[in-house]
């Protein structure tokens, strides 16, 4: 007996010289860049770090947020997500854990009269049958040699940090939802605005070509251009009523509501558009970017699997003992010490058949460590463009602007002086319609314009990581 446990120790030594565990992939990005593209960041301090609050300084936009925040239903789902990622990790923290079982168990069995057990029951036992009663606890524990249940844990505890950068994502999603459907609706009330004056510019216009058209100055054709002149400028009116009706029924959906309508408290005059905003550096946006981290995190739990798979392939140790009570008859069966029994062993299993597919799978998870590479790589670069990108839009829309407010004072101008020249009859009904078509469009832009402004600052601060906080 000892020569042959002493041979199983030597085998099982020779196996464990032959095994080798595979290593992580831990940081594969090694080539990010220092400062976003056309941006010079002296510091670390960037406005992805700003709790919503902070940045968002209208309180309806923050009244909005808050209650989207607590009602709506992809959140709620995304809390859950974390509530289920924390049961499986709790339960993966038990793997280390021996498993210990109850068994109580009684049989009786009658042996066939001709049968070497009945013939020996009847003549040795004095009964035709045969009773078993056994009560017992069993326990089974196998050793984390390759480190397999512990990867099963790491990969637990990665998917429940996953869960939670999910959520934030969905919150930073759920905040500039809110806060881009708010700029929206104070556009569409600008544009209303804009349209109901133009539609009483419009008016006393035809009122002065209807004069002139009484006393023979003007054709009827004068007339007719004036009214569709008015009627595309009233035609706006419902069209921007439906559009702001749409806005307020999707914002109130956004806020976990039925539609109904929304409190401005504010207008798109009255925002202002952020002069400068602090990006900080790449190093920064990435450490704090829910969609970043989560990718990191799945290549955390490739990294897991892979390890897993990797065990799958060498022996497993499991160490096994029961004990109990254990009698032919019942009234025998807690006659103690008598009735006490007990067994200790050890076992290792090693595949043999299994361990082409127990390779496949382990060639499969190292495939799917790379894909997870591959996308953490992705993300990051995705996340430095989107940064660029919205920086961009920034400069160029900070231009743009000024430019439109520039046309817009001019074809203001434009208008009062045809006006002025038309009633002394020195300009015709077709320049002042047209002058006036024209401030119409100019308007409408600026307003575009302006939105598109605050929706860039808020594209920039959800792309350097905020919106979470």
């Amino acid at each position: 007996m000892k020569t042959t446990i002493n041979s199983a120790f030597v085998i099982l030594l020779l196996v464990l010289s032959g095994c080798s565990i595979t290593k992580d992939i831990t940081n594969p990005i090694k080539d990010v860049p220092i400062n976003f593209r056309n941006i010079t960041a002296t510091d670390t301090n960037s406005i992805g770090k700003l709790p919503v609050k902070d940045f968002f300084g209208t309180p309806a936009i923050q009244q909005l947020i808050d209650s989207a925040l607590v009602r709506n239903f992809d959140l709620q789902i995304a809390i859950k997500n974390i509530d289920a990622a924390e049961l499986i990790l709790k339960r993966a923290k038990l793997g280390n854990l021996p498993q210990l079982n109850l068994q109580v168990t009684a049989n009786s069995s009658r042996p066939s009269d001709n049968s070497i057990n009945g013939l020996s029951t009847s003549q040795f036992l004095k009964t035709t049958h045969i009773e078993d009663y056994n009560a017992n606890l069993a326990l089974s524990w196998e050793a984390d040699i390759w480190g397999k249940i512990s990867r099963q844990k790491d990969a637990a505890y990665a998917g429940y940090l996953q869960s939670a950068e999910a959520k934030k994502a969905v919150q930073t999603r759920i905040v500039t939802q809110v806060a881009s459907g708010f700029y929206r609706l104070l556009m569409l009330d600008a544009q209303l605005a804009v349209a109901k004056r133009n539609v009483e510019l419009n008016e006393n216009t035809l009122k002065m070509i209807k004069m002139q058209f009484d006393a023979g100055q003007v054709t009827s054709l004068a007339i007719q251009q004036a009214e569709a002149q008015q009627l595309r400028a009233a035609q706006l009116i419902p069209q921007l009523t439906q559009e702001i009706s749409i806005q307020e029924n999707a914002l109130s959906e956004l806020t976990g509501k039925y539609p109904s309508a929304i409190e401005r408290s504010t207008t798109l005059a009255q925002l202002t558009v952020p002069e400068q905003l602090a990006t900080g550096v790449p190093a920064t946006m990435l450490s704090i970017r829910p969609d970043v981290k989560n990718m990191e995190l799945g290549l955390r739990i490739a990294n897991a699997k892979v390890g897993v798979a990797n065990a799958k392939l060498y022996p497993s140790l499991t160490i096994s003992a029961s004990g109990g009570l254990n009698s032919f008859q019942a009234s025998n069966w807690f006659n103690i010490p008598a009735s006490l029994f007990g067994v200790v062993g050890g076992g290792i299993t090693q595949p043999i058949f299994q361990r082409k597919e127990l390779k496949t799978q382990f060639e499969l998870a190292k495939v799917e460590r790379e894909q997870s590479v591959l996308l953490f790589r992705q993300s990051v670069i995705a996340a430095v463009v989107e940064v660029a990108n919205e920086q961009a839009k920034i400069e160029n829309l900070k231009n743009e602007y000024a430019i439109a407010q520039n046309r817009v004072k001019t074809l203001q101008l434009a208008v009062k002086n045809s006006d002025l020249l038309f009633k002394s009859g020195m300009a015709n009904y077709l320049e002042v319609i047209t002058a006036q078509g024209n401030l119409l469009q100019g308007e409408l832009d600026l307003t575009s314009l302006k939105t598109a402004q605050l929706n860039a600052s808020l594209g920039l601060y959800r792309a350097l990581g905020g919106g979470w906080q």
